[in-house]
C-alpha cells in the first residue's frame, strides 16, 4: 500500500516543482547552415539555450545567440595590389567616426566617397592623408558604401554599417 501511495504522490510532487526548473548553458557541440540564399539564411547551433543581453552606449551584444559575420570588402581592383593590401577601414560597424589607414607608396592622389544604398554620393574628399578620419555621426543608421579611388579608378569598395 505504501508503494502504491508513493507512486501516486511522486508525479504530483514533480508537477508542483517544475516551475523551479531552469535551462542551463552549454558549449556548442555542433552547428551549421541549413539553407542560404539571396533572401537570407537559416543556420543552427546546439547548445546555449538561454542568452543574456549586454547593452552600452556604443551598442549591444547578445551572448549565447549565434551572431552573423559579414565580410565588409565588396570590390577591389587588381591594378593596385600594394595599396589594396595595406588599405584598412575601421571600425565597422561604426557610430561616430570611420578611420582609413593606408600606405601610399606611389604618392598618387587618393579620394573617397561615401555612397548610400540608392547610389547617391553623400560625402566625398579628395587627396586624403595616409591616416584619415571621416565623421559619420550626422549620417542616419543604415548601410553605406565607402569607395576608395585613385587616378580616376576605383581601388576598393567597403560596405559600412552605421549604427
Amino acid at each position: 500500500m505504501k508503494t502504491k501511495n508513493l507512486i501516486l504522490l511522486l508525479p504530483i510532487v514533480l508537477c508542483l516543482y517544475t516551475h523551479e526548473m531552469v535551462a542551463q548553458n552549454s558549449i556548442n557541440a555542433a552547428g551549421g547552415d541549413i539553407v542560404s540564399g539571396a533572401n537570407g539564411s537559416i543556420s543552427y547551433s546546439v547548445g546555449q539555450t538561454i542568452y543574456k543581453v549586454n547593452s552600452g552606449t556604443t551598442g549591444s551584444e547578445l551572448q549565447g545567440v549565434q551572431q552573423p559575420f559579414e565580410i565588409s570588402e565588396v570590390l577591389s581592383s587588381e591594378n593596385f595590389p600594394q595599396l589594396v593590401q595595406d588599405l584598412v577601414v575601421f571600425p565597422n560597424p561604426t557610430t561616430n567616426e570611420l578611420f582609413i589607414s593606408l600606405k601610399n607608396l606611389d604618392n598618387a592622389p587618393i579620394d573617397y566617397q561615401i555612397i548610400d544604398i540608392n547610389g547617391k554620393v553623400l560625402v566625398s574628399e579628395k587627396n586624403i592623408a595616409n591616416q584619415t578620419t571621416i565623421p559619420v555621426a550626422n549620417l542616419a543608421a543604415s548601410i553605406y558604401f565607402l569607395k576608395i579611388i585613385t587616378l580616376n579608378q576605383e581601388v576598393k569598395t567597403f560596405k559600412i554599417v552605421k549604427n
